[in-house]
């Protein structure tokens, strides 16, 4: 049977929505070089919304709450709703897009609806126009995102036809018991699933602790240590610069050669990530001292992905860990090293088994509870792999992918995809915690410069000077 009920986590992001500033929106940007075939490109809409089902559903309540809200079929789907076209006023271009994205960004769903909302927004500079993609994080997560897609772009200008779509998908409607009776089973359900992997474990583990029965204990005192970790109450906030909290966003975009940050990451020890996440504690450390503030280290949330092979496409996959980013140390080979080790510790945790039991506990908790932790965060990051290749819509050509992740509280979320060679970072900053968000971009492309730079330094000042983020 497939279980149509959002995930713990999911809940709990869903439960946060009471505060605005806590909103799990998430908007992408893809850029065209010019502006897509719109009948095309509503055809491939209409028939990607038929293969994945939950973007023609919206969430449902049970009652009394007795279980986690679940995905029903939307009776008056509509696709002219969710799929708009607007044009920008004369002599519109960059700016003008990103305040219609970030007012997007800001604006709560409507969950008498499916959660998403794309607009294709022409009259940009020179005939290129722009897809602004707003999706609430329950619905997918960056990789589901990806997969769905596929789906609508062609990997040539001029695609073939694709046949007939496949049928719109059928539902059916729930009376009051009967959502009451199907509440109660998905609760006992997973009540069982939980019994059976407990059963499952326990031969195993009392044959452990036959043969070791302290390292059985210190096993057990190791994952419950790392879920304390992992639910520690947060009481301050560490950088003295990035403090204010509101519900008003500001966007930004960065360009980074895709091969000169993966390859600075592994010719200093680490990946791609470990590349991305040093960059951007060079940029904080750069901002804070722009501030006159000296900071060794900042708080960090970082999506971590859950999904398998036997995951279907779009949904959300993912759990959230959070860490302290070593900010102050000045040498970006060091500070690469310093970050890799607390990422390697991170994605070992036992803790990330437990994330659904972790999130149905905090589900309990006040809002007021769980957003005051969340507020001490500086810095949400993500890193999301996207198409290698180009791709187009419609006809146009897709030049870039830019990604707007929720800030969940903190002062910032930087996600970066990767597309066709380049990293195309968004930035999204809390104006109230970064009044001044263009120096905020400007100190991350620092960063980003720095680590880039670092396996260059025996090839003098000229090599410096090739591939500069480019501030778009």
């Amino acid at each position: 049977m497939i279980d149509r009920h959002v995930s713990e986590p999911d809940a709990f992001t869903l439960t946060l929505e009471r505060d605005p500033g806590l909103r799990a929106t998430v908007v992408a940007i893809a850029c065209f070089d010019r502006s897509p075939d719109w009948e095309r490109l509503v055809e491939r809409m209409e028939r990607a919304t038929r293969l994945v089902p939950t973007f023609r559903e919206k969430l449902e309540r049970t009652p009394f709450g007795l279980a986690t809200p679940r995905w029903v079929p939307d009776p008056d789907f509509d696709l002219s709703w969710h799929l708009r076209r607007v044009r920008l006023p004369v002599g519109g271009d960059l700016p003008e897009l990103l305040d219609l994205a970030r007012i997007a960004h800001m604006a709560a769903f409507d969950h008498d609806r499916p959660l998403w909302e794309f607009t294709l927004v022409e009259g940009m500079a020179d005939g290129r126009a722009a897809l602004v993609m707003k999706v609430h994080h329950a619905l997918t997560d960056g990789i589901g995102g990806i997969q769905i897609a596929a789906h609508v772009v062609d990997l040539e200008r001029e695609a073939g036809d694709l046949g007939p779509a496949p049928p719109a998908p059928q539902g059916t409607s729930h009376l009051p018991f009967a959502s009451l009776a199907e509440a109660l089973t998905h609760d006992a359900r997973r009540l069982g699933e939980l019994g059976r992997a407990a059963a499952l474990g326990a031969p195993g583990a009392a044959l452990a602790a036959l043969r070791d029965p302290i390292g059985a204990a210190s096993g057990v005192a190791a994952d419950a240590v790392s879920v304390l970790k992992m639910v520690r109450p947060v009481t301050d906030t560490r950088s003295p610069v990035m403090r204010g909290r509101g519900s008003r966003r500001h966007f930004e975009l960065l360009d980074v050669p895709f091969d000169d940050l993966h390859d600075a990451g592994h010719e200093l020890g680490g990946s791609l990530n470990d590349a991305f996440l040093t960059a951007l504690a060079g940029g904080l450390r750069r901002y804070h001292q722009r501030h006159f503030a000296c900071i060794a280290e900042l708080r960090v949330t970082m999506p971590v992905s859950t999904r398998s092979e036997a995951d279907g496409e779009g949904g959300n996959h993912v759990t959230l860990v959070r860490f302290d980013l070593p900010v102050g140390i000045t040498d970006p080979a060091a500070r690469l090293a310093a970050v890799h080790a607390v990422c390697d510790a991170e994605r070992h945790e036992p803790a990330l088994s437990h994330s659904d039991g972790i999130a149905a506990v905090l589900n309990l908790l006040p809002v007021g509870v769980t957003a005051g932790m969340l507020r001490h965060v500086d810095l949400l990051a993500s890193n999301v792999p996207g198409f290698d290749v180009p791709v187009y819509v419609g006809g146009a050509l897709v030049e870039g992918f830019y990604p707007f992740g929720a800030t969940l509280g903190s002062a910032a979320n930087v996600t970066l995809m990767s597309y066709r060679g380049s990293c195309n970072i968004g930035i999204v900053t809390d104006v109230d915690a970064v009044p001044d968000p263009e120096a905020f971009r400007d100190c991350l492309a620092a960063g980003f410069a720095e680590v880039v730079h670092a396996r260059r330094a025996d090839r003098g000042p000229a090599a410096e000077a090739d591939d500069q983020p480019t501030l778009t």
